[in-house]
């Protein structure tokens, strides 16, 4: 055999043998944790090849007492682990042991933590981010990335994020399936390098695009179905358990349980995060005053989970009053959140007549029920305020490396202590 056949067969064979090697190798990808109750809770893993897997965990570090049973993960499909049977209000410490479905040695993640449901009286630490905005100019990587750190140096025992954070509606009518996959999973190394040992809620933003707007558009190819399918894919946020409350429904196009909205009890204080989006009193692109709301479903259900719930502490999430406009107080006097709205010679009360058979404003339910802070987005800024004995707070964008883009653009729609990012 010539020279020159001799040397491209062996360099064949190196390819080959190089891929094949590949092929075994597994490649962890991420962790996300969700779901946390008082005994359980689900962790998100995805690898990049087929992987057989189990999590090993216990309550004291470098110690992993008990291991689930092996599982196969499929390439590029976050496996939902649930671990069951945990202990109330307890620290445990966890890796996963993993190798490429027919390989022959065993990977080990580094040490990761989560901690089960706090008892009462117990203090605690969790966390809020907002308005990541990857997926355009706002929003800077290596920016967010700082900000994630610092949130796991808080050793928080979970994080909120108050939406905007995929931007599946940037082009909403061309936009496929696998697009909004893409944006979904692009996420996942960023919140993969502290989720693993952090919980992490989802609160739907306005670019999440999961609206009754979107919805209409021929179902189930539209960017509602296909958004909330990848949310839900990548991201799990509570569905009603006998831990946590929320949106019972049930939708079509393979959907199930939107996962939208929800409440839970954590040490001294009760946590409600809404969904001011997905219903609307019109189908309009972009509804106006009273167009906007809860609907009745959810209403209900924040009345009733404000009026049974007996926690010290009472904070509720959205990202933002009405889903329209800017800033916090101002905002909340009109239309739904506060029953007003404004006419040429003042302000008129038209509550009763545009939501006949509710019986008080959102606002109202708040004050009445001793909600301590209200926490929101879409502004991209810190701001504090307070209206009849609430908090409204303001967060600022994760991802802003000039620290100013919100402070510049909506400062002036609050009354007080506003800040820069």
């Amino acid at each position: 055999m010539p020279s020159i056949f001799k040397k491209a067969l062996a360099s064949i064979i190196l390819v080959l043998l190089f891929l094949t090697n590949s092929k075994l190798e597994a490649q962890y990808q991420s962790v996300i944790l969700g779901r946390p109750t008082a005994n359980s809770i689900t962790a998100s893993i995805l690898f990049d090849k087929t992987t057989d897997y189990t999590l090993e965990y216990g309550e004291t570090s470098g110690q992993y007492t008990l291991s689930t049973a092996s599982r196969a993960a499929t390439a590029g499909t976050p496996d939902e682990l649930e671990l069951t049977g945990l202990g109330a209000d307890k620290q445990y410490y966890y890796r996963l042991k993993y190798k490429a479905t027919g390989a022959g040695s065993l990977t080990y993640t580094p040490e990761y933590k989560f901690r089960t449901q706090r008892g009462k009286n117990s203090s605690f630490t969790f966390t809020i981010e907002a308005d990541e905005h990857l997926y355009d100019k706002k929003g800077y990587g290596p920016m967010y990335q700082v900000c994630l750190n610092n949130q796991a140096a808080d050793n928080p025992d979970f994080m909120i994020s108050l939406g905007d954070i995929f931007g599946d509606d940037h082009t909403p009518f061309t936009s496929t399936a696998l697009q909004l996959d893409t944006l979904h999973r692009n996420y996942r190394p960023y919140l993969g390098s502290v989720a693993h040992s952090i919980p992490f809620y989802v609160c739907l933003g306005n670019h999440e695009g999961e609206n009754d707007f979107y919805l209409s558009k021929t179902p189930p190819e539209n960017l509602t179905v296909w958004a909330t399918k990848a949310r839900q894919f990548y991201y799990p946020n509570p569905i009603p358990n006998s831990f946590y409350s929320g949106n019972t429904q049930v939708e079509p196009y393979g959907i199930g349980n939107p996962e939208n909205y929800y409440s839970w009890v954590w040490g001294d204080a009760l946590f409600v995060v809404l969904d001011v989006y997905r219903d609307q009193c019109d189908t309009s692109e972009k509804p106006t005053n009273w167009a906007w709301t809860l609907g009745k479903p959810q209403y209900d259900w924040l009345k009733s989970t404000l009026e049974t719930s007996k926690e010290k502490y009472k904070f509720v999430f959205a990202h933002h009053i009405r889903g329209q406009g800017r800033g916090g107080i101002t905002n909340a006097r009109y239309f739904e959140w506060g029953g007003f709205e404004p006419r040429q010679n003042g302000e008129v009360n038209t509550f009763a007549a545009n939501r006949p058979g509710w019986p008080k404003t959102i606002h109202q339910l708040f004050v009445d029920n001793k909600v301590n802070v209200f926490f929101q987005g879409h502004d991209h800024v810190f701001a504090r305020e307070m209206l009849d004995s609430v908090t409204y707070l303001a967060v600022p964008m994760a991802a802003d490396s000039s620290y100013m883009i919100g402070k510049l653009a909506n400062a002036g729609a609050y009354t007080s202590d506003t800040l820069e990012g």
